[in-house]
């Protein structure tokens, strides 16, 4: 179950969707339902929903040629050359959670500390 709506992620872009990338929308943001769910399932509804528009842009790559979260790029002239470098390591087209995104999701960032060898170490017994 989508958390949004392929007019949802068309208000926020500056293209009209032919009806081919309507399609691919739709099934981008199934995908991004799952993707969401995987890591946190009880977020809330605004949040799903915001989070699965802009990990469809950034996989449709629709702000003119640039994707969403690109950290460098470049462009040539006649050669007709151009890269982009995304700051998560992503390649056009993927679904993927950006920092933020999962910090809209209440995930990640969450500062945590376990020790392995405390089973080794059983605490004293206490004698009455």
């Amino acid at each position: 179950m989508a958390y949004a709506t392929v007019a949802d992620v068309q208000a926020r872009m500056t293209n009209t969707m032919s009806q081919d990338q309507q399609s691919i929308c739709s099934n981008l943001l199934d995908d991004a339902a799952v993707i969401i769910d995987a890591y946190n399932a009880d977020a809330e509804l605004d949040s799903k929903k915001l989070v699965s528009v802009r990990m469809v842009i950034r996989a449709m790559e629709v702000d003119e040629g640039i994707p969403i979260g690109a950290t460098q790029g470049s462009m040539s002239a006649l050669g007709y050359s151009q890269s982009w470098t995304t700051g998560q390591g992503s390649s056009v087209g993927e679904l993927y959670l950006a920092k933020l995104d999962k910090k809209l999701l209440g995930v990640g960032d969450h500062i945590g500390a376990s020790n392995p060898l405390a089973i080794l170490c059983p605490p004293p017994e206490v004698t009455p």
